[in-house]
């Protein structure tokens, strides 16, 4: 019996050493310890080469937003397939035990924040840690950058899988009519009450509350202490059971709802086509809150 405790003793400590070991935001001093893991992989998101090639975290790997969010003529920031995901994954050295760090520069933090989402997306839950403050952080404590190349690295061996956290028009309509879930609008509250926009329709999903993602991120780029992120999501849902679904102009910003969602415990998904596709359609529901 005393045998079969400490083994279960052993096996709890295992998994708690495990998810404390992922966690969703890393510091600069947490990457600096960690990036020798052997497991661990840190890739830095710049829209152009030269930008990366000129400074990046040490040891990083160059990311282009593209080659996981492209566009197309059926709207902004599509996932990839899985054979492209598999591709590009596996062309940046990304494994089945791969720890992903993804490190966004200057104030890029919403389109980072997409690539968590999409990383997460495509079977890395869990997997994907985004380093608070990004580029400017990390120089900040004083640690040292490098220039050049991305590093040629051995293929990865992952195989992405679709895990749903990307949602559709569809999901969101049932959605709406249920008490299990919820729909929240991560746009600036004068547009989520009409403000003009450029869309065909102005205003918000009918039903959706607000919670407008610049509420959850302080004057540096980092997420606001749990604390003050947990007020926030308590002012629209209490209830940790209930998953909430974002969407904003055209899933880009809301992912940064999603990533301080995740940080508090809560069930997150994310409509793609957002507002972008749901106000070309007339027959999806939209109102305002002032004329």
């Amino acid at each position: 019996m005393r045998y079969l405790l400490l083994l279960l003793m052993a096996v709890v400590f295992s998994a708690d050493t495990m998810a404390q070991s992922n966690p969703v935001l890393v510091t600069p001093v947490w990457l600096q310890e960690h990036r020798q893991d052997k497991d661990l992989v840190i890739l830095q998101s710049n829209f152009l080469r030269l930008d990366f090639e000129k400074e990046h975290v040490p040891g990083a790997r160059f990311l282009w937003p593209d080659w996981l969010g492209a566009h197309s003529p059926e709207g902004n920031f599509n996932a990839p397939d899985i054979a492209s995901a598999k591709k590009i994954l596996a062309s940046l050295g990304i494994d089945q035990n791969s720890q992903v760090v993804l490190v966004f520069t200057r104030t890029d933090l919403t389109v980072t924040a997409r690539m968590f989402l999409t990383l997460e997306h495509l079977g890395l839950y869990g997997k994907v840690s985004l380093l608070d403050g990004g580029l400017e952080e990390w120089k900040k404590a004083g640690l040292a950058v490098e220039s050049g190349a991305s590093p040629t690295v051995a293929k990865g061996n992952i195989e992405p899988q679709y895990q749903q956290l990307l949602v559709d028009k569809n999901y969101v309509q049932q959605a709406l009519g249920t008490n299990s879930k919820m729909v929240v609008d991560a746009r600036l509250k004068r547009f989520y009450d009409g403000d003009v926009t450029g869309n065909p329709r102005d205003g918000h999903i009918t039903g959706a509350f607000n919670l407008p993602f610049p509420d959850l991120i302080d004057s540096t780029t980092k997420f606001k202490p749990i604390d003050q992120l947990a007020n926030y999501f308590n002012a629209v849902n209490s209830d940790k059971q209930r998953e909430m679904i974002g969407y904003c102009f055209i899933g880009q910003t809301a992912s940064v709802v999603y990533i301080a969602g995740r940080i508090l415990g809560y069930h997150m998904k994310i409509y793609d086509g957002s507002l972008q596709e749901w106000s070309r359609l007339p027959e999806l529901p939209m109102e305002k809150t002032r004329q």
